[in-house]
């Protein structure tokens, strides 16, 4: 092949080839079919990462001047983070947080299972930037064509590619087990339960080492932001929240699944692109389970923000999005998502074991029409007995999300109290069977 065609071929495939938007670019040649795209594919697009062995400054410096932040739901600054392990005193090590416990999204799932050698790019790039040799891949073991998609896609690198030492390991099949310092413990030999205890992952992490510990769509951008670079990445996204991220869509539209937007885009024409309708919203959730509700004149004109999203109650979280069906009820999607975190619990704190059980409880008596006054009354004051006292932020998330429903569907909160609760119909957001499922 001439270099002015091979030039053309790499115009054409790289992301952003349309010219208007510049997107898709992580969703831009993934596998067909589910299939994972091969090393020999994928290289035609990547070059190999550098030679590890030492800590790499310009590739930290050009993630830092990209922006990039943490697609897994905390939205941190990916460039501070890979920093403040790599002053650490010991040789770190680079986990690849590929959990993905969050029942209504998929991107993370999807990257594994279609671009395991994008991400792994990402990861090496970051043991690269940081100063190690070391990286672990943690994926959900109930995934089972991620983990071999990966499992596959490291087997490749070793015979064709010799370099870092880099292990897949299998999670359990529990909610909290992707929280950083849950999934440390684990890799370490001890059951999958969060604390927020100091030293932190960054201090103190694997094996007692410096360890970053990267969600799987953040380390997919990091590989594109050292091929294409920092100004490259923020063509689309906004100055603050540069970039673009994956989201799923579900619920009332024709067309779920994932799909990839800029960040500050509006939620409408996302819905619209997925089939759905936005004059017909009546709620979306933003943030999957741990996230919150928007009502729909919200919803209408939202941005996919962090920055935009605050000021109405919301964030990004992990990406998911699900449009709640008019047909269904709020109150009723919501006692059941918060009996299932209540059976998450990683039963460590009284204020998670016992204030899930008592909030979830109390939503479900609303939601059938045997509350009263006094129950709403005794869920807000429990939501604030609650939040901030957990050994990790499980409860606060379960407190935020009953909050958004309690002002979301005040009025049907009243009409539920007067006894006029909804016909229940089929129920819409997915409950995964997780009860029995063990800590190690």
């Amino acid at each position: 092949m001439s270099a002015a065609a091979a030039a053309e071929l790499e115009r054409q495939d790289s992301p952003g080839a349309d010219g208007e938007t510049g997107l898709p670019r992580l969703l831009a040649g993934l596998g067909e079919d589910g299939w994972p795209v091969p090393l020999s594919r994928h290289r035609h697009l990547y070059p190999a990462p550098p030679r590890l062995g030492r800590r790499h400054d310009d590739l930290l410096v050009a993630v830092e001047r990209s922006g990039l932040t943490g697609r897994g739901g905390a939205g941190f600054p990916t460039g501070r983070k890979m920093r403040a392990v790599s002053a650490g005193r010991r040789r770190p090590v680079v986990v690849v947080n590929g959990s993905e416990g969050e029942p209504t999204s998929r991107k993370d799932t999807l990257l594994l299972r279609a671009a395991p050698h994008l991400v792994l790019d990402g990861a090496v790039l970051a043991a690269a930037a940081i100063g190690t040799r070391e990286v672990v891949v943690a994926v959900d073991r109930k995934a089972t064509k991620a983990l071999q998609s990966m499992e596959w896609a490291v087997g490749q690198r070793r015979s064709a590619e010799p370099g870092p030492s880099v292990r897949v390991v299998a999670l359990p099949h529990r909610y909290v087990a992707g929280e950083e310092s849950a999934l440390v413990h684990w890799i370490n030999g001890g059951p999958a339960k969060p604390t927020l205890t100091p030293p932190r992952p960054f201090e103190s992490g694997v094996d007692a080492r410096p360890t970053l510990v990267d969600n799987v769509e953040t380390l997919a951008h990091l590989a594109q932001v050292v091929r294409w670079g920092p100004d490259w990445f923020r063509e689309v996204g906004t100055a603050a929240e540069p970039g673009t991220m994956l989201v799923t869509m579900s619920g009332a539209i024709d067309r779920p699944g994932v799909y990839e937007v800029p960040l500050g885009g509006r939620l409408s024409e996302v819905v619209r692109a997925a089939g759905g309708s936005p004059s017909r919203m009546e709620a979306v959730l933003i943030g999957g389970y741990f996230g919150s509700w928007l009502d729909g004149a919200k919803a209408r004109r939202a941005r996919l923000s962090n920055e935009h999203l605050r000021p109405l109650g919301s964030g990004l979280g992990c990406g998911a999005i699900v449009v709640l069906p008019q047909e269904a009820c709020g109150l009723h999607e919501t006692a059941r998502i918060l009996d299932w975190l209540a059976g998450e619990t990683a039963g460590q704190c009284g204020s998670c074991v016992h204030g899930l059980a008592a909030i979830a409880g109390a939503t479900a008596a609303v939601s059938r029409g045997a509350g009263s006054d006094a129950t709403v009354e005794s869920l807000h004051r429990w939501a604030t007995q609650i939040e901030g006292r957990g050994a990790c932020r499980f409860p606060d998330g379960a407190v935020r999300l009953l909050r958004s429903a309690l002002n979301v569907f005040g009025d049907d909160v009243e009409r539920h109290l007067r006894g006029e609760a909804c016909a229940t119909g089929p129920s819409v957001l997915p409950i995964p069977t997780t009860k029995g499922q063990p800590w190690r």
